[in-house]
């Protein structure tokens, strides 16, 4: 067995019973042996502000520090408006900042969602996309996780009872797990 992969998932609601955190308990479970999903809920995240980047909250350090810490990121994203959640996008700038010492610089990224409509998150992780674009990540392309009419694919208690939905996001921790050590073995040492 080789090095165990550490990915950092959160998700961009706050709805304790959202499916977004449902999505993300139930990719605890589907990791490939050799890999670990850490959470972070983004509750105590307060709005950015560029007065305190320098000495953010407690909160946001912590954040940070799991950001950098962690081999890769899972998002797990609901969206709103067409777009991502203020909190996400909130999270994404604290641990981004100050310029020059962003966390996600390098950082292999997978992305998944789950909405009540029939595009599934599609545009809000597309508006991600584009994000990772200047914070130098590495996004994973496929498989694409955009879980459609959520309120059918969960119980009232929140667990994932679709098995499509289950098996995609399998596939796309497995490849997650992939992209990360082939982009670990690619990087020269330093």
């Amino acid at each position: 067995m080789g090095e165990l992969i550490t990915i950092l998932g959160f998700a961009g609601s706050l709805r304790k019973d959202s499916y977004n955190r449902s999505l993300l308990r139930a990719s605890i479970t589907l990791v490939p042996r050799d890999t670990r999903l850490d959470t972070f809920e983004l509750d105590n995240i307060p709005p950015f502000n560029q007065d305190h980047e320098r000495e953010p909250p407690l909160a946001v350090r912590a954040f940070k520090t799991a950001v950098k810490a962690a081999d890769a990121i899972l998002i797990v994203t609901p969206e709103y408006n067409y777009s991502v959640p203020g909190v996400l996008k909130n999270a994404i700038d604290w641990a981004s900042r100050p310029y020059g010492d962003s966390a996600w610089d390098g950082k292999p990224v997978g992305v998944l969602g789950a909405s009540i409509g029939t595009l599934g998150t599609a545009r809000a992780q597309y508006h991600l996309r584009q994000m990772f674009v200047f914070l130098n990540m590495y996004p994973l392309n496929q498989p694409e996780v955009m879980i459609a009419h959520a309120e059918d694919k969960f119980d009232s208690e929140g667990n994932l009872t679709d098995q499509k939905a289950t098996q995609k996001i399998r596939e796309l921790l497995e490849a997650l797990t992939e992209w990360t050590k082939s982009l670990q073995k690619a990087k020269p040492l330093s």
